[in-house]
């Protein structure tokens, strides 16, 4: 597999987000990266809402990407139909849109890495059979 790292909605808010329980964790996993980190302007979208009751929480996630230098791939038109079939897929979880991007990111690149908190990535899988190896590890 490929050594770029999925950032997710609840690794991105438990990075940012001092009051988190897991905010420690994420943030000694993340300090300890050094390759390439994506993610989509989904799973943006939702960390921006989640963070903004938290003063300045938006701006300061926005700012994180910017400065990290994490790289945010847009969605192509065969991206969002695949969205769709595991929109599908996965309706018993629910799986939600953000989540459905990430792992068709995960297909496009060929990575399995994914920075998440979500306990959902255990039960998804790359094209219907690889696994996710979850950072950072928390039980």
């Amino acid at each position: 597999m490929a050594g770029e790292l999925l950032l997710d909605t609840g690794g991105l808010v438990g990075l940012l987000d001092r009051s988190q329980s897991v905010h420690r964790a994420c943030a000694e996993s993340y300090a300890t990266w050094e390759g390439v980190v994506v993610t989509t302007e989904a799973v943006l979208t939702e960390s921006t809402h989640l963070l903004s009751g938290i003063p300045r929480g938006s701006v300061a996630c926005l700012d994180f990407v910017l400065r990290s230098g994490v790289v945010v791939v847009p969605l192509s038109i065969p991206s969002l139909r695949r969205c769709r079939q595991l929109l599908e897929k996965y309706s018993d979880l629910p799986m939600d849109f953000a989540d459905s991007t990430l792992v068709v990111l995960a297909e496009e690149l060929d990575t399995n890495l994914v920075f998440t908190v979500d306990r959902d990535f255990q039960v998804y899988r790359i094209r219907g059979r690889k696994a996710f190896r979850v950072l950072p590890e928390i039980e």
